[in-house]
């Protein structure tokens, strides 16, 4: 499936990262904070370990550690059963393949490689259980031009 503007009726996705913190600061496009509120939304681990990282490299005496920490308990508390998609260990084998053709297309550097598997991960999670991924992240762009199986809507 080929990607797309953002979509005018609700739909089933899954977030990328990247719309978890720009929706906790205010940052997403008043269409993609429409179509966040109203969809029925998928979660991926791989997003959520990659939030929960950034929480634990955040010093606990930074001015809004207890803040952010208490937002991001608050979402992954109130994800329902059964909408965490985990990555199996195929998709881990075909995320590291997948990122690792698209890196060495790119000439990406170590820390872009890193990046790259984690949104590899959660494209193919995404894949797998026929949704898209909605991002702003041109890697997607290069994950669906790789394989172009999945779905994803930039905002």
């Amino acid at each position: 499936m080929a990607a797309s503007a953002v979509p005018a009726r609700p739909t089933v996705l899954v977030p990328d990262t990247c719309a978890y913190i720009h929706a906790a600061s205010g940052r997403l496009s008043p269409a993609a904070r429409a179509l966040l509120g109203a969809a029925i939304q998928y979660h991926c681990a791989a997003s959520l370990g990659e939030i929960a990282a950034g929480i634990g490299a955040m010093s606990p005496t930074h001015r809004d550690y207890r803040r952010v920490r208490s937002h991001y308990a608050g979402l992954m508390g109130a994800i329902p059963a059964g909408r965490i998609l985990v990555p199996n260990e195929q998709d881990w084998l075909e995320a590291g393949l997948l990122a690792g053709a698209v890196a060495r297309r790119q000439d990406f550097q170590a820390h872009q490689r890193k990046e790259l598997l984690n949104d590899a991960l959660i494209y193919l999670c995404a894949a797998r259980a026929g949704l898209p991924v909605l991002t702003n992240d041109d890697n997607f762009d290069l994950l669906q031009q790789a394989y172009p199986q999945g779905t994803v809507i930039f905002y």
